[in-house]
This record gives C-alpha cells, sequence and structure tokens, in this order.
C-alpha cells in the first residue's frame, strides 16, 4: 500500500517517494532527479538568482512562522564575515510529525536543499540540528552525508564550482525550546538552549556571533523542487500570499491519520473528513487545532476554509507547523488543555518571570478544575493570567501556553462551567 494512504487529491511534491526504500541511498535519488537542481544552481545561477528565484515563488518558512524564506535569506550582510545556515530539526511541537519523514525516506531532497541554500547565502558551514530522540533518522541522515561528501557534492569545490560547504549533523538533548530558533543557537554554541532578546537577529549575530540563517527541514527540502522548476510552476499550487504545497500531519481521532501533503489552497474540512477518513464511527467531531498545540483551536463547525496561512487566519486559528490534532466529542476539553499547558510549564526554560510562573499557574488551576475543585473566579483568573503571558517574553513559548487556555475558554466555556458548577465533564463517554 502506498505510504500511507494513496489519494489522488493529494500534491505530493515532497513525499512523492516517502516509503520507496531505494529514495533514501544517493544512487536511488539520482535515479529520480535527485541533485540535477544543485547542478543548474552551482553552473548557471548567481547566489543573488537562486535567492531571487526562491523570492519570486513565495516559499514561506515552514517550521511555524510562515515568513517568507527569499526574503530571509536576503537580509544576510554582503560582508567577508564567515556565514553559516542552520536547518532546524528540532522537530517537537506536539502533534506535528512532518520533517522526520522526510529525513527518513528522502534525506538528499534536505541535504540538496540545504547545499544550495548554503550557495544562496555564500555559507561555509551548514548545521543540521536534529531533535537527538530520532535515533534511527540520525543514522539515515548521516549515511546520506558520508554518501553526499563521496559524490563531491559537499566539502571543497563542489561540482567544480569553487563553492565550498562543509555540513555537520548536531544532535540536540531533547529540550523543546531548542526549536526556537535563537534557543537552539545557544545549544548549538554549547550553552543552555534559551531564547536570545532580538535584534539582532541571527543575520547579523547567529551562530558563533556570525550571520545565520536559521530554516526548518520542509523549507528547505522545497528549494531544489523551486531552483529546478521555476518560481511560476511553484506558484501554480496554493494562493497567491500562500503558495505551494504543505504536509499536515495528522492525529488525533481521525480514521485514517498520517502525514497529507496538499496545495495550500486545499479545504480543511475535506482534509480532515476525506483524506483522513473523519472521526471514529459513531463519534462527532468536536474541535481541531490546524498547526500544532500552540494556536487557537477551532471549533467543528468553523473548519470550512483552506488551508492557506490567511485562511486559516481568517478563521480565527493559524497554519503554524502543519500539526493537526483533532478531537472527536470524547475528549474533555478542560483535560485535553491541562496537557498541553503542562508540557510548556514543563518545557519552559524560566528565563522570562511571566512564562516560568504563568504557565506553572495555568497547569495549577486547570488541575483544580478538572478534579471538580474549582471555582467560576477561575475562568476569569485563566484568562487574566494568560493576558499577562501573551506578547510579554523573549520567544513564544508563553504565548503557546496562553492561547489554547484562551481559546478553549472562548469556545468551550460550557465544558469548564461543568467541571466547577457540577464537577461532571460533558465528554461522551
Amino acid at each position: 500500500m502506498a505510504y500511507p494512504y494513496a489519494d489522488p487529491r493529494e500534491t505530493r511534491l515532497l513525499s512523492k517517494h516517502f516509503g520507496e526504500k531505494d529514495a533514501i541511498g544517493i544512487d536511488g535519488w539520482i535515479e529520480r532527479g535527485g541533485y540535477r537542481a544543485l547542478k543548474k544552481a552551482l553552473g548557471s545561477m548567481s547566489p543573488d538568482e537562486v535567492t531571487g528565484v526562491v523570492k519570486e515563488s513565495g516559499l514561506r518558512g515552514r517550521g511555524g512562522a510562515g515568513f517568507p524564506a527569499g526574503l530571509k535569506w536576503s537580509f544576510m550582510p554582503k560582508d567577508d564575515r564567515p556565514r553559516y545556515l542552520v536547518c532546524n530539526a528540532d522537530e517537537s511541537e506536539p502533534g506535528t510529525f512532518k520533517d522526520r519523514e522526510i529525513m527518513r525516506w528522502t534525506p538528499h531532497q534536505l541535504l540538496e536543499g540545504c547545499i544550495i541554500a548554503g550557495y544562496a547565502i555564500q555559507a561555509e558551514h551548514c548545521y543540521v540540528y536534529i531533535r537527538g530522540e530520532f535515533v534511527d533518522i540520525v543514522r539515515i541522515l548521516n549515511g546520506a552525508v558520508g554518501e553526499a561528501y563521496e559524490r563531491g557534492y559537499l566539502g571543497r569545490d563542489i561540482l567544480g564550482s569553487g563553492f565550498d560547504l562543509e555540513l555537520t549533523v548536531h544532535l540536540g538533548a531533547g529540550a523543546y525550546i531548542a526549536g526556537e530558533e535563537t534557543g537552539l543557537l545557544n545549544s548549538l554554541e554549547g550553552r543552555r538552549a534559551e531564547p536570545r532578546i532580538k535584534p539582532p537577529f541571527p543575520a547579523q549575530r547567529g551562530a558563533f556571533n556570525m550571520p545565520t540563517t536559521v530554516n526548518n527541514v520542509e523549507t528547505l527540502a522545497s528549494v531544489a523542487h523551486i531552483v529546478m522548476n521555476g518560481a511560476d510552476w511553484y506558484r501554480q499550487w496554493g494562493t497567491e500570499k500562500s503558495p505551494g504545497t504543505k504536509l499536515f500531519s495528522c492525529c488525533g481521532h481521525l480514521q485514517r491519520p498520517g502525514n497529507y501533503e496538499v496545495s495550500l489552497d486545499f479545504n480543511l474540512r475535506d482534509l480532515v473528513y476525506e483524506l483522513c477518513g473523519g472521526p471514529p464511527e459513531g463519534r462527532a467531531l468536536l474541535a481541531v487545532i490546524p498547526g500544532g498545540s500552540s494556536v487557537p483551536i477551532m471549533k467543528a463547525d468553523e473548519i470550512d476554509c483552506d488551508v492557506s496561512y490567511e485562511g486559516i487566519e481568517a478563521a480565527g486559528s493559524m497554519l503554524g507547523s502543519g500539526g493537526l490534532i483533532a478531537m472527536d466529542e470524547s475528549t474533555c476539553m478542560v483535560r485535553a488543555v491541562r496537557k498541553m499547558v503542562e508540557f510548556y510549564a514543563h518545557e519552559s526554560c524560566g528565563q522570562c518571570t511571566n512564562c516560568r510562573e504563568g504557565t506553572a499557574w495555568l497547569a495549577k488551576i486547570l488541575q483544580r478544575i478538572e478534579r471538580g475543585a474549582g471555582r467560576e473566579e477561575d475562568i476569569p483568573l485563566l484568562l487574566d493570567i494568560s493576558a499577562n503571558m501573551a506578547g510579554r517574553t523573549i520567544c513564544p513559548l508563553s504565548d503557546s501556553a496562553a492561547v489554547p487556555v484562551v481559546s478553549s475558554i472562548q469556545k468551550f466555556e460550557h465544558e469548564y462551567l461543568a467541571h466547577i458548577r457540577d464537577g461532571t465533564c460533558t465528554a461522551v463517554r
């Protein structure tokens, strides 16, 4: 059976060869057209031209923020300091599992994108910062790096172009906060993964205090396709503001969970009900989190929108990392949000008071409400604490904890009140 399910409505660009074992090695990847884009970039394009075509394609960062990739590259200063490219492969957002599959099945797709991006920004070294728990994937990726060096795609004078690029796979140690780009850079340098105050931004002072660009795995994996086929080709999918395709990691109460790649003008409801099969038989859909646990919760009747950045934003949430979590009527929303908040409380680096104290207090209050010992004044208290957490810290982790609390109260306050007033839960058993 095709990986994970075959559906003609998908637009398989990055995931086309998922499940094909022969695509993992370099020979199999070359047979599938691999490294042709690199040869084109190094052979007939200047670094500025590569940056230009990626900018024209409208490719937006797939790690969550959605910032235009080509524009980000253009921020790199034109001086003689060493430059670095960092690939953020520290995929830890609850509900997200797409980047690991890119690395598992098509590691050379990522490496080719890294090399082209490195050429565009004239980096001398690329670091792939990968989540340490991805033990098997680290082995696969290291094997692919070795193959790329052997074939002359990495190292000195790549393909006789005069461009040099070294690449190191660096293992993280399980800290969620290392997924934030400046926390990642601190960790890469051997320090605590505490986010940095910006400015200066990484393009000015990043890894080792030198100009650095940080891109997500899915973003970099898209680069070779764009360089090979052009900006207009990429823009045939998606919308004007959100071109291309996107991988969605779909999990929770779904009949066919898994990774699905669709054009960014695809309907979110169709993704949930048609591709993923909807909730289990006999259950009604309660809510959907479309972009990982740090984005606002959507009620089941709010998901008739396209999956573009602007489409989901207009519907009241965010695309984020594309980690779709479906919850059916058997879900206790108070419990679900409590578990999310406990995760963020555990993963807070503790640097900012609002985050360190706020996440802990949210967790304690939600625990109290869930066990039936809550008070009605706990609801405005949760909202007040959340308001003092959002937008007031160095990085967005504090916001990530506050967002599901606020959106769940806005959409499902009756569930909180059932726990508080009656000591009961509205979840269907």
